[in-house]
């Protein structure tokens, strides 16, 4: 009997380890963390606000436009050479971004937010303070001004790499570009009306503005650079955090146990144009920006000649058009961004490969999947800019023109989201930089744009002009095609470089 109830015993012992063996080894598994810690709200929160920084950069840029006629009158220069003060303005807003982006990818996006649009609001003091017999000065200070504003585009792509997985970055970059996309449509406007009160008031209205949005970043932006914060669990120094905690409050709370990420060394980002892939994308980005660009920065003087009856605000409101038309296209291609990713994903991913970090296996073709629509939005986009060009030439009825440009506004910006975004795919960790090297190509290209568009207008007239410049994008279009092709092989070796 006492052996007969040591063995029952002993069975139940058994019995027991092998019931608690099972639990212990599913609690010591690695249960794998979600890329971000904030919730969609707190993402969208954050993306509302580094979009509201970048709608300064294009919003300084365009406001200007207006004002031309009257600041060549008020300095005694001929349009040409305040033309300059554009063309110098888009190649520091070129090259600033490659400063400030590294910083930002290195020190903290929060600080370099803050010290841009620091930088930019006193640039507009000195602006609209600035004697009109020093023309110098006024070149210089709008140098200044582009070094203020145009880094904002890039720091808040940086953003968005931080917080968000590849397979929402679609959305998020479309609302995201909803504020650098409205700068153009309403910055015209503005400054038609502004002008013909005093060319000062521009500048001393961007001032206010800005300043607003420099203390806006102060209370509310949280620090999302990853080699700082890591998933945004880890608490940062008291500059990376904002005054008014609105969601570090919640995240302070709790000690964070996401491994402190490694200090980060200084990666040069002109280092990335190495990358044939990521070269063609720029390029290709650069041609189609170039393109848009020069629509824009011929709207007023094409207009006040095919349309004498406008005025300088009736023409600022012309800008509306393609304004509102790549804001609108913004984030609708965001959304099919965002809906044709998650398709490719279904196509690619078993449910059992679906991992928590929202990150893609290594053979998932992420080319393809931001790439694969972009020639169905070429080919309008195309057929519409010709058709503008000829309606122009012709002096059709004003609606159309602007319908037209409408159309060309929602496509530009729905080939150039989608490049955005792949870029940010292609260099994780490196967003700011490698938004920084986009902006400088097309910035440079832009500027070549603005400064040659009169003389080739002038040469060909608006028909032939426009054809040349959407059959250069056309000519340029098998860039796409070879980075879907070859994207993959170049994007595997950076990765086996980057772990060997």
């Amino acid at each position: 009997m006492h052996s007969f109830s040591l063995t029952i015993m002993s069975s139940e012992s058994k019995l027991e380890d092998q019931t608690t063996a099972v639990p212990v080894e599913t609690v010591n598994q690695p249960k794998e963390r979600p890329y971000s810690v904030y919730s969609r709200k707190e993402k969208w929160f954050i993306v509302s606000l580094v979009s509201l920084a970048g709608m300064f950069s294009p919003f300084t840029a365009n406001i200007y436009f207006p004002a031309i006629p009257t600041l060549a009158s008020a300095f005694h220069k001929s349009i040409e050479m305040i033309n300059l003060t554009v063309t110098v303005y888009m190649i520091l807003q070129g090259l600033s971004p490659m400063v400030f982006g590294s910083l930002a990818d290195y020190h903290g996006r929060r600080p370099v937010f803050i010290m841009c649009l620091c930088v930019l609001s006193l640039s507009c003091v000195g602006l609209a303070l600035v004697p009109t017999s020093a023309y110098w000065l006024l070149m210089l200070l709008r140098c200044v001004q582009a070094t203020g504003s145009a880094s904002t585009i890039a720091l808040g792509a940086g953003v968005i790499g931080d917080i968000a997985v590849p397979a929402e970055r679609g959305g998020f970059f479309g609302f995201y570009s909803l504020g650098p996309m409205l700068g153009p449509a309403l910055g015209p406007v503005i400054g038609g009306a502004l002008a013909q009160w005093s060319w000062r008031s521009i500048f001393w209205f961007l001032c206010i503005a800005t300043g607003l949005g420099c203390i806006v970043m102060i209370l509310f932006l949280p620090e999302t650079l990853r080699q700082m914060v890591g998933d945004g669990s880890i608490v940062p120094g008291r500059f990376h955090r904002p005054l008014i905690p609105i969601i570090a409050r919640r995240l302070s709370k709790t000690p964070s146990d996401y491994p402190k990420p490694p200090n980060q060394k200084y990666k040069n980002p002109l280092l990335l144009f190495r990358n044939l892939d990521i070269v063609m994308l720029l390029v290709f980005n650069g041609i189609v920006y170039s393109v848009y660009y020069a629509v824009t920065a011929s709207i007023s003087s094409l207009f006040a000649d095919i349309y004498p009856f406008l005025n300088d605000t009736t023409i600022g409101l012309c800008y509306l058009a393609i304004g509102f038309g790549t804001a609108i296209g913004s984030v609708v291609t965001g959304k099919l961004l965002d809906w044709d990713f998650q398709r490719m994903k279904k196509i690619y991913i078993s449910p059992q490969e679906k991992s928590e970090s929202g990150e893609l296996a290594d053979d998932f073709p992420v080319e393809k999947a931001r790439l694969r629509l972009m020639p169905y939005y070429m080919i309008v986009l195309v057929a519409a800019g010709m058709g503008y060009g000829w309606c122009l030439e012709k002096k059709v009825h004003i609606a159309v023109p602007l319908i037209l440009q409408f159309i060309i506004g929602a496509l530009s910006i729905s080939v150039m989201n989608p490049t955005q975004s792949l870029i940010l795919d292609l260099v994780p960790g490196q967003g700011s930089s490698v938004t920084a090297c986009n902006n400088i190509v097309r910035c440079l290209m832009g500027a070549v744009a603005v400064s040659v568009i009169d003389l080739i207008l002038n040469r060909l007239g608006p028909g032939f002009t426009y054809v040349l410049l959407n059959g250069i994008i056309v000519v340029f279009m098998p860039l796409l095609y070879l980075v879907m092709k070859l994207g993959p092989i170049y994007r595997r070796k950076r990765e086996a470089a980057a772990h060997s």
